[in-house]
């Protein structure tokens, strides 16, 4: 039972709570990604000003871009499998509420505490292949199919150096536990020095940028947008989307992008820990959200500087980067720090 100001909450409403902090933790960062970076930053980098009328600097511009696809007429293609189509967006957006699950926010700070925590990641994150493949199958469009085929393709082989990227991570802190990563790298040593632990990105930092390059793949954001490429598939498995179900799917697509730099902050950036503070200091439960923000936000700043900066790769290069020099590379980052921990 969880206990605030000495009042036992039941477990409905720990239930309640949880869901109500589940959608919070997915839906606003992903509001903030699609504000900071999709209208403003994209657009400075492009030398204009972006959306500016609804809101002031066009602040409210998300919420109107809401407001117009919950009016916009739900669609059906005549020869779809509405069932397959309907769910869809709603197992690729499941995922993602999974994968938030283990991140924790704090000291205490957590919706659950698994001992494979990171395994459970990685695992729910395979989902959204399924909900991917569904609605390019259910929507009986030659475009979606081949979208949906890619896409299935593509996650498959960025999954490999996904998990091995991690997998330096796992030797060097001896878990599987998101938590205990993070206590890991605060109270660990970078070759006998103690004043800052020891963050990941400093000893895996082949593992983090092998994790970015991954990341940005099973986001199939550009470089990595052949499923959507809007020049040869229209938009890929959501071509014949709209109203709520496209939304859903965009939602999707940052709120990803937001736990996975969530993720990526745990397990190379110290989550939210900040080096050289006590990580048993109970502070760390009401700033230790805002700490891990923070660190969000520069994670996706690289993956939309990347988004912003280089074409598309064709598919053959796609392929060939990841088995021919992501996972060979992740293999060797695996074996230097086996070595690494056995000898220091």
């Amino acid at each position: 039972m969880i206990s605030i100001l000495s009042v036992e909450i039941p477990y409905w409403g720990q239930t309640t709570f949880r869901v109500l902090g589940g959608l919070a933790a997915v839906l606003l960062p992903a509001g903030a990604l699609v504000y900071i970076y999709l209208f403003k930053l994209m657009s400075f980098v492009q030398s204009r000003l972006g959306p500016m009328e609804a809101g002031p600097a066009g602040s409210l511009q998300l919420l109107a871009e809401v407001g117009k696809a919950f009016q916009k007429e739900d669609i059906f293609p005549r020869k779809a499998d509405k069932l397959v189509f309907a769910a869809a967006p709603f197992v690729v957006l499941m995922s993602t509420f999974l994968l938030i699950l283990v991140v924790p926010f704090g000291p205490d700070a957590w919706f659950v505490n698994l001992d494979t925590g990171i395994f459970f990641a990685l695992a729910v994150s395979s989902v959204s292949v399924i909900g991917i493949l569904m609605a390019g199958w259910a929507s009986a469009s030659k475009y979606s199919l081949l979208g949906g085929l890619r896409a299935a393709g593509q996650l498959i082989a960025y999954e490999l150096p996904l998990v091995l990227a991690v997998m330096g991570v796992v030797i060097q802190a001896g878990t599987l536990n998101m938590q205990e990563i993070v206590y890991a790298q605060a109270e660990g040593e970078i070759f006998g020095i103690s004043g800052i632990g020891n963050p990941f990105i400093i000893t895996q930092f082949i593992g983090f940028a092998i994790f970015l390059i991954a990341m940005q793949a099973e986001l199939t954001q550009p470089p990595f947008d052949m499923p959507v490429a809007e020049s040869e598939l229209v938009s890929g498995y959501m071509t014949e989307y709209s109203g709520i179900r496209f939304l859903l799917f965009f939602i999707g697509e940052f709120a990803t992008a937001g736990v996975f730099s969530m993720i990526a902050s745990v397990l190379f950036l110290g989550g939210w820990w900040v080096p050289g503070l006590d990580p048993d200091s109970n502070l760390f439960n009401i700033l230790g959200p805002a700490v891990l923000f923070g660190k969000v936000m520069l994670v996706t700043f690289l993956i939309f500087w990347f988004r912003f900066t280089y074409p598309r790769f064709r598919e053959d290069q796609l392929q060939k980067l990841a088995w021919k020099v992501l996972i060979p590379l992740s293999l060797v980052n695996i074996v230097a720090t086996g070595i690494l921990k056995v000898v220091f």
